[in-house]
């Protein structure tokens, strides 16, 4: 297994089960953003006899939260992109309806939905969110997961 492998498949977890319809609500807490780190953790365990370094676990959460949060955004652009126009009629339809809702700031919410506004509040909020919690997830994987450290045998003393 290369060195970032558990990495990207604990992205993939992480961006995968939050994509999805009905398991994503296990995300509410960052469930998977937490499991996805403490997996990278378990399978770079799994590939050395020594205990994980919490320098490699740290930086494997921090990669798995990106690689997630970005799977996430490109699945939501797409979805959004296409059901986007129905949902944006009925948005404004809703808007329209308030007449306490100033102008502006329905243009506002018009330019930021149908523009790249939204992308860019998304990639800016979700990708350093994912990457600090798979990071925690990580970090809470080496407690479950790092192997011991070897006894030290003892030291013969040149004293004789």
């Amino acid at each position: 297994m290369g060195k970032h492998q558990p990495a990207l498949l604990g992205g993939l977890f992480i961006g995968i089960l939050s994509s999805l319809p009905i398991v994503s609500l296990g995300n509410c807490c960052c469930l998977w953003v937490l499991g996805g780190g403490m997996l990278v953790v378990y399978l770079q365990q799994q590939n050395t006899p020594m205990p994980v370094q919490t320098g490699d676990a740290a930086i494997g959460g921090l990669i798995a939260g990106a690689v997630g949060g970005l799977i996430l955004c490109v699945v939501q652009l797409v979805l959004m992109q296409a059901a986007g126009p129905l949902v944006f009629d009925q948005m404004r339809a809703e808007m329209s309806k308030n007449p306490q809702m100033p102008p502006q700031a329905m243009a506002f919410i018009e330019r930021l939905m149908t523009g790249g506004g939204l992308a860019v509040i998304m990639f800016a909020v979700v990708l350093p969110l994912f990457s600090v919690f798979a990071l925690l997830g990580s970090l809470l994987g080496l407690v479950f997961f790092r192997k011991k450290t070897p006894p030290q045998p003892p030291q013969q003393s040149m004293m004789g």
